[in-house]
């Protein structure tokens, strides 16, 4: 019996702010540049000759500009990155309808169904689309096709710029072996530091056959999680949006990082004011919204609030936005990410009015809203917190 390939697939583009530079600006391919600020900035992506000089992410411009005397720095292009994303990703939808975004730059696809039957059908057509990617958008993507989202994970960013890394089912383990601890997916440079000097850990393969009781000494509770990970061991489905939505979201990876509360409490007020308008034309309500923040050093706060009733405009909303920031740890730290997510999804009949009226005239108010949006294009008709230097929103 010939033996199942691979399905799930792994994309990350390479390098992804510069490289959208770079499409734009092809003279610059093969050179050092970095997308960041002048004035006190720091670099939100390198390429990879930038790399090979000592520059990284996320490091002081000025100290970048000493490192690498002659790199060329890009200023952030506003707007320019999420248009890519979006077109990249549109080109993964006419390839598979199963698409999961994971952040501006990495998604999965599940090629179940496309009637791929061995390893060379898939690969063959996941190089198509890497290629059209690169010719149609000037982007370089890597890919890692595997039977699974962790080992596809950890097999697209082995062999970066433009790496395809394919793992046969039934060689998830002996392909994770032989890879440093800090390959596996939630071990960041600090906890791998760690386990090489507290634990003499190194290779994934070592916590595939490290005692129970000494794996639990290395990692607590979560010990379990560990192992099974190491041993190439996930179960999660890729999260599509075809179908009845279980929840809505919105993200937005900054060109460099944001320590102004005020601009993140307007980004993540027109998350709001996007995903709402979706909720309304779904014919469905929403209670629990979670607000997603990352940093520098790719950690991630998240906290969530669930409405007493579920409903389907944005007022009730705004006031959370600031106190969920702020518990999920963006208090005083530069900002590298920010989302938001509306889950605890209902039908939208049969509400009860908590505030009588007033709650029915700003439904028809907010309807009225969206059809003048939907007729003269997004944005014809705002909040007052979506223009360029808003004033009191109400």
């Amino acid at each position: 019996m010939v033996p199942a390939p691979p399905t799930i697939v792994h994309l990350d583009a390479d390098a992804f702010f510069v490289s959208c530079e770079l499409a734009r600006r092809p003279e610059l391919r093969g050179r050092a540049c970095a997308v960041g600020g002048r004035e006190r900035g720091i670099i939100a992506s390198a390429s990879y000759e930038a790399r090979a000089a000592g520059v990284f992410t996320p490091m002081p411009t000025a100290r970048a500009l000493r490192v690498c005397p002659g790199l060329i720095l890009i200023p952030p292009t506003p707007g320019l990155y999420g248009e890519v994303s979006a077109r990249m990703f549109d080109l993964c939808g006419e390839f598979t309808p199963w698409v999961e975004r994971s952040s501006i730059d990495e998604g999965y696809l599940d090629l179940r169904g496309k009637g791929l039957t061995d390893e060379a059908s898939v690969s063959a057509s996941v190089r198509r689309l890497q290629a059209r990617l690169w010719s149609e958008l000037g982007l370089p993507v890597s890919f890692g096709v595997a039977a699974n989202k962790l080992v596809a994970q950890v097999a697209s960013k082995l062999r970066k710029p433009r790496g395809f890394v394919v793992v046969r089912p039934g060689a998830e383990a002996e392909f994770l072996a032989p890879l440093p601890v800090g390959r596996l997916p939630g071990i960041g440079a600090k906890t791998e530091a760690r386990l090489v000097e507290l634990h003499g850990l190194r290779l994934i393969g070592e916590l595939q056959t490290l005692p129970d009781g000494k794996l639990e000494a290395a990692f607590g509770s979560g010990w379990r999680e560990v192992r099974a990970a190491a041993l190439g061991t996930d179960d999660r489905p890729v999260v599509t949006e075809i179908g009845e939505a279980r929840s809505y979201s919105q993200q937005e990876t900054f060109a460099s990082d944001v320590c102004d509360r005020g601009q993140l409490i307007q980004v993540l007020k027109g998350m709001v004011d996007e995903l709402l308008p979706k909720v309304r034309r779904d014919g469905k309500r929403v209670r629990t919204l979670t607000v997603r923040a990352r940093f520098p050093d790719f950690s991630e706060g998240l906290r969530a609030r669930t409405l007493p009733v579920a409903t389907d405009l944005e007022a009730p909303f705004y006031p959370l936005l600031e106190p969920l920031l702020t518990a999920a740890g963006a208090a005083a730290r530069p900002v590298r990410l920010v989302g938001v997510r509306f889950s605890g999804v209902e039908e939208g009949g049969g509400q009860l009015e908590l505030f009588g009226e007033t709650e029915a005239r700003r439904r028809r108010l907010a309807r009225v809203r969206d059809e003048l949006n939907a007729a003269r294009g997004a944005g014809a008709l705002r909040h007052g917190h979506q223009l360029a230097n808003p004033g009191d929103d109400t």
